[in-house]
């Protein structure tokens, strides 16, 4: 089919520009956990002190902060992706860049909201995990071996972008049509960022249920009687 070729390689395209973003995101965006405590503790009157009391919040408040937490950044997706989006094809790859720090951080803010810090190899490995499945990729518990992070995350990397690029190629053909082509890199951006964040979020309240249950569990344990002296 003569068509073939050009889905091919705007898919290819497309691949290479996710892997090269995320990449970047990952060596060079971080939200900084103790300042984002402080933040959810000043902005939301969050009742906890360290992120191991978030366990103790109740989780109708944190699913509230996690909701306005994925519309901010859906927000600032849509207007960079309309500012952006006015350029056509030619913006594409400085809007994946900017794409990928903003979807990254909704995920690093969504982790530390369900009470998910990521200090070690192990926890930041696990953040990664949490992006894939942001990006609807099961990379399967059998390749998360707590292996290294810088062999790691560009191998979880490079299934999103094989992943995200497939969704991506036709729809951000659209961005080739002049005049609307604003509008629809807001839209685009707008529904990208809402799906991200939603999966993740579902990643992270489950884990949060886990650790949760785990720990109502620790605490039902009656204490040994003391010995009397």
């Amino acid at each position: 089919m003569p068509s073939a070729e050009p889905r091919s390689l705007t898919r290819r395209v497309l691949e290479a520009a996710i892997r090269k973003a995320f990449t970047r995101a990952y060596k060079t965006i971080q939200v900084d956990p103790e300042k984002y405590m402080e933040h959810l503790r000043m902005a939301y009157g969050l009742p906890a002190i360290t992120y191991d009391g978030v366990f103790g919040v109740e989780l109708h408040t944190l699913d509230h902060i996690a909701e306005e937490t994925i519309r901010a950044s859906m927000k600032i997706a849509a207007a960079e992706g309309a500012g952006l989006g006015m350029g056509g094809l030619f913006t594409m790859l400085p809007d994946l860049g900017i794409l990928a720090a903003i979807t990254m951080r909704m995920i690093q803010k969504l982790s530390l909201i369900y009470g998910f810090p990521y200090n070690t190899e192990e926890e930041e490995a696990e953040l990664w995990v949490a992006a894939a499945s942001a990006a609807g990729v099961d990379i399967g518990r059998e390749i998360v071996e707590k292996q290294v992070v810088s062999k790691f995350v560009p191998r979880v990397i490079q299934r999103i972008a094989a992943r995200v690029s497939a969704e991506m190629a036709e729809k951000w053909a659209a961005r080739l049509i002049p005049v609307v082509s604003g509008a629809i890199g807001a839209g685009l951006n707008y529904y990208f960022v809402r799906v991200w964040g939603e999966r993740a979020l579902g990643h992270f309240r489950q884990r949060h249920l886990a650790v949760r249950h785990q720990h109502e569990q620790a605490a039902a344990i009656p204490l040994p009687a003391s010995t009397a002296s």
